[in-house]
């Protein structure tokens, strides 16, 4: 009996001595006691630490130290994120500094490999409040409060600063209700100034999610993954804020009734997000005598939250010219001197700007018809553009069409950015210059949707990248104190003018260490407006040029 007892006091001892050294058993009687005060002590830690799950990190360097790293060749492991719950990482960027997008991107998919069957990416987000997604993403819900430490103006010289050595805390958040928010706070590597960058994205309320990390001339020590119970405890619902409606018939003949034809009410809710409205959900409040010429305006009210619930109205309206039937048209060509180049089999959507159509109606009447109101069709063998109201009612007018030599991006304006270049790069000698022309088809949704100029060595080294609408980038541009940067945009009429722009570019190879871009645009309008870069530094015994574009379609004499 005495051997058991002595037995048992040692294995005692022995399983104290595993633990932290805080605990000293004075004899066999207390043995109990202390065994009970250990195992309480790990059932308050653990909870303490709730639902929490530390992930194992398999890759820990994401990218190179070195940063050279290029896009979509180093990734972090998967991290699956279920319905409910809420991926945290924690890790440290570096950049090479050049370029705002190199720091941290994150892709955020379903469960699958890249390039899998299965696989298919809910959205791309990059540390510098850009990115894309299907076709749910709204880039306008990405918030960023960066700021404008120097007060130069411009804060991503300070935000490349920040994010060198940043301690990153990202988290990505998969909500019961389908939707997924990002939060990604980054504290510079002094601890002085900390940053924050939001997003939300539709994703599955079923399937888990997959989110990852993505070099591209970065580099990421990753420090800690955590998964843990979702934050959003009930999805938020929102006001509606304003209606908009967009093509909608802008006349209707005298006996047509159809006033609404191929509108799109859009309702944008009070977290920025918006979504097109169901006609079913729509009241119009105002609907005018259509039988009598003149101006007429609808309105309609629209009284759903983002969840679908009822609340108080907000209303939209807009305005169409009832008329005499039309008889005959005839068009102007606003441009006459202006080309329009093309290339066979593309389906261009050459722009009506240019054009003015007089209407002349069965009472004698006449007035400028909406171009919305009719069909333009190019006739490049002939050099016309036909012009039809009706099947009975349609005229012609000469254009200036020229086939191109080639064309650079898609006709349909599907082209990402940095994925449609020049065939070749264009040797731009010392002393030398070089001159092209073209004419720019564009969704005209954003200013970069337009030509870009690449400067660059013939092993792809890049000096700079400017675009259209007075911005650039790279070495040569960038802490550039020489360059010279103007131009004579109205950014309020940009973007609606610049599909069907002719562009005239010249390149100069200054043969001293610097080039320059001049570019005279001329809308379908007719009217004119300068870019130009000058000064910007460059190898000149190393120098050659290239488009970039995106969202447009861009062909060349």
């Amino acid at each position: 009996m005495w051997r058991s007892l002595c037995t048992a006091f040692v294995a005692a001892s022995a399983f104290v001595s595993c633990q932290e050294d805080i605990y000293t058993i004075d004899s066999p009687e207390d043995l109990q006691e202390k065994i009970d005060a250990i195992a309480a002590e790990r059932e308050a830690a653990k909870a303490e630490q709730g639902d929490n799950e530390e992930l194992i990190i398999g890759t820990y360097e994401v990218g190179t130290p070195d940063c050279s790293a290029g896009w979509w060749s180093a990734f972090s492991d998967y991290f699956k994120v279920p319905t409910g719950k809420m991926l945290v990482l924690e890790f440290v960027n570096h950049g090479t500094g050049a370029n705002n997008w190199n720091n941290w991107n994150l892709g955020v998919t379903t469960p699958d490999v890249r390039d899998g069957s299965n696989y298919s990416e809910y959205f791309v987000l990059r540390s510098d409040a850009y990115g894309w997604g299907n076709d749910k993403y709204d880039g306008g819900l990405i918030k960023q409060d960066y700021p404008d430490l120097d007060g130069d103006g411009d804060i991503w010289n300070d935000f490349r600063n920040i994010m060198q050595g940043a301690n990153v805390v990202m988290k990505v958040d998969h909500s019961k209700a389908g939707y997924c928010y990002v939060t990604a706070t980054a504290t510079s590597a002094d601890g002085q100034t900390t940053i924050t960058e939001t997003y939300n994205h539709p994703v599955s309320t079923a399937d888990d999610i997959q989110a990852f990390l993505i070099a591209d001339g970065s580099f990421m020590e990753m420090k800690k993954a955590t998964l843990m119970p979702s934050e959003v405890a009930e999805l938020v619902d929102y006001e509606p804020v304003a209606l908009t409606i967009v093509n909608a018939p802008q006349s209707l003949v005298i006996g047509e009734e159809d006033f609404w034809g191929n509108a799109v009410a859009t309702v944008y809710f009070a977290d920025g997000s918006s979504a097109p409205v169901d006609t079913a959900d729509v009241t119009f409040t105002v609907i005018p005598d259509l039988s009598s010429v003149g101006s007429k305006t609808i309105v309609l009210a629209y009284t759903k939250t983002k969840l679908g619930n009822n609340c108080k109205p907000i209303t939209g309206y807009y305005i169409l010219e009832v008329t005499s039937k039309v008889a005959s048209i005839e068009v102007k060509n606003l441009a006459p001197a202006l080309t329009y180049y093309y290339i066979d089999g593309a389906a261009l959507n050459i722009p009506t700007v240019g054009f003015e159509v007089t209407a002349t109606y069965s009472d004698g009447t006449s007035s400028v018809m909406p171009n919305a109101n009719l069909t333009f069709t190019p006739d490049f063998a002939n050099g016309k553009m036909s012009v039809k109201y009706d099947d009975e009612v349609s005229a012609e007018v000469a254009v200036n069409f020229v086939k191109g030599s080639y064309a650079i991006g898609a006709a349909d304006f599907t082209n990402g950015w940095w994925t449609t270049f020049s065939p070749e790069d264009i040797e731009v000698e010392s002393g030398k210059s070089i001159e092209m022309e073209l004419t720019c088809y564009s969704d005209n949704i954003e200013n970069w949707h337009t030509p870009c100029y690449i400067l660059r060595g013939a092993q792809k080294n890049e000096y700079c990248v400017t675009r259209s609408d007075h911005f650039g980038w790279g070495a040569g541009y960038e802490g550039n104190d020489t360059k010279v940067v103007e131009s004579d945009w109205n950014w309020d009429t940009y973007k609606p003018n610049i599909n069907g722009s002719l562009y005239k570019v010249k390149i100069t190879n200054n043969g001293d260490g610097t080039a320059d871009i001049e570019v005279k645009v001329t809308y379908a309008n007719g009217e004119e407006h300068f870019q130009n870069y000058k000064g910007l530094a460059v190898n000149s015994d190393d120098l050659y040029f290239s488009f970039v574009t995106e969202g447009s379609y861009l062909v060349v004499k």
